[in-house]
């Protein structure tokens, strides 16, 4: 085990087998780094095993031929130089609980896992405050910023964060992470950047909404420049820098996240405005879409911490108590009028 990770080539453990833990695995594995991919499911692990590629996740992406696969959590974090988490936020608790015993105190600990935990109300660097030893959580970062997984599987140019309280420690994530086609810069605002990546995933939902019921660019738009401004709001009192908010991880994420096809929380937006059921659409989706549970856990913050969140209300009561979702945009648009700002 060794103390610098720069330029060298790092044993690395990713812990989620997603279609973006995949394809971070994968990126990791090509720039030449020792991988194990760990999968829940044992027949995931086999099929990756044998075929060389994620068909359940990340259909029609060959991996790197020196990618190494487990459904050990303990073969995948033991003797690693870098551990890389990306399991759904509300199952980090739980993954993390069984791996902490066998983690090497050495290890770099990063998150690419967006949500807030439901219950505790918690981010997920909080969760990883309260379960890591000192020592080993000063080596932790987060990893987020406007990266749709399948376009950075195609290898299409992407930019990213990664946020540590050591720069250091930001640093090493950087070079490790960094290759011609996937930048990374790095950020000090822990907070600010992980929670425009958990909060962007509830704007993205009402985004969806909005194209659902036939609106256009004018009503995304708005979404999502208000949209932001609520994030900005949360994050200024949660002790986040307000300028996170303008970079990639905020308003970057939150574009990418509300306009594109690929984003799974816009997808579920768009089936409510066209009048299905949240359970009937939850029920067909394999892939996790964070911003539900997030809407929850987001109100319940913003309530505690005194934080207006009009959007981010109107899709709570959208979800979970059957606000019919035309009526929820026209009481946004007749709220009490003010100045515009955070």
């Amino acid at each position: 085990m060794t103390g610098d990770l720069m330029g060298e080539r790092v044993k690395i453990g990713v812990i989620g087998a997603g279609s973006w833990g995949t394809t971070l695995a994968d990126l990791l594995a090509k720039k030449g780094h020792e991988v194990t991919l760990w999968a829940y499911e044992a027949e995931l692990v086999a099929d990756m095993r044998t075929g060389r590629e994620n068909s359940m996740y990340l259909p029609g992406i060959r991996l790197a031929d020196n990618l190494a696969f487990t459904g050990s959590l303990v073969d995948a974090v033991r003797g690693k130089d870098l551990l890389l988490f990306v399991v759904p936020s509300q199952a980090l608790r739980s993954v993390l609980k069984e791996t902490i015993a066998h983690i090497s105190p050495e290890s770099i600990i990063v998150s690419a896992s967006k949500g807030i935990e439901v219950g505790t109300l918690k981010l997920v660097s909080q969760i990883y405050e309260e379960l890591l030893p000192p020592a080993l959580y000063r080596r932790f970062a987060v990893l987020s910023g406007p990266s749709f997984a399948r376009e950075v599987a195609a290898e299409m140019p992407t930019a990213v964060v990664a946020a540590a309280e050591d720069d250091v420690v930001a640093k090493k994530v950087q070079d490790v992470f960094t290759c011609g086609f996937f930048r990374v810069y790095t950020n000090g605002d822990v907070t600010g950047v992980e929670l425009g990546g958990a909060v962007k995933n509830v704007i993205a939902i009402a985004a969806g909404i909005a194209d659902g019921l036939g609106f256009g660019c004018n009503t995304r738009a708005a979404l999502i420049t208000r949209g932001l401004a609520e994030i900005a709001r949360l994050g200024l009192a949660l002790g986040a820098k307000g300028e996170t908010f303008a970079g990639l991880a905020g308003m970057g994420d939150l574009v990418l996240t509300c306009t594109g096809d690929l984003s799974r929380n816009r997808t579920v937006g768009i089936q409510l405005g066209q009048g299905r059921l949240l359970a009937d659409i939850l029920g067909e989706m394999r892939m996790v879409a964070e911003g539900v549970k997030t809407t929850e856990s987001t109100c319940l913050l913003a309530q505690r911490l005194g934080v207006e969140m009009p959007i981010a209300s109107k899709v709570h009561e959208i979800l979970y108590a059957d606000r019919p979702a035309r009526t929820a945009v026209m009481e946004l648009m007749t709220r009490d009028l003010k100045a515009e700002g955070y």
